[in-house]
Order: structure tokens, then sequence, then C-alpha cells
């Protein structure tokens, strides 16, 4: 082999070498963008799931209170504290 094809040879190395790479972080990065993904759909579902909750907790107040307002029970404590 001569200067110039040892030189070439070293050359398509290094490139070989940059190409994988650039592959390997492409690949990271699109890796990391589906987990981005993955996660911001699971952020979507709690936000939901949680608005869901607090409106089931609404109900469920206004439910007690008119239990509670219907109740000779939570009535009578009611009328003590007031008169206190």
């Amino acid at each position: 082999l001569n200067k110039d094809c040892v030189l070439c040879l070293s050359g398509d190395m290094e490139n070989q070498v940059e190409m994988e790479e650039k592959t390997r972080l492409i690949n990271q990065v699109l890796e990391l963008q589906h987990t981005l993904e993955d996660l911001s759909a699971r952020v979507d579902a709690v936000k939901e799931e949680n608005l869901k909750l607090k409106s089931e907790n609404q109900v469920l107040g206004q439910y007690i209170e008119n239990l509670m307002s219907a109740s000779s029970v939570f009535q009578t404590t009611d009328n003590k504290s007031k008169r206190k």
C-alpha cells in the first residue's frame, strides 16, 4: 500500500466511525422522543382522571351536605353551636 491508500483507508474508517456515532445519536433522539410522547400521553390521562375525580368529589360533597341538612341529628348540633 502506498501512502495515499493508507490515508484513504484511515479517512474511510473515520467516516465510518462518524456515521456510526450519528446513527447512534439519531436512534437515541428517536427513543427520547417516543418516551416524551408516552409521558405526555400519561400526563394527559392523569389530568383527565383528576378532573373526573374532582367532579365526583363535588357530587359526593353535595350529597353529604343534603343528607346532613335532612338529618335531625345534624340540625340539632348546628342549633346548639349557633346558640353559643
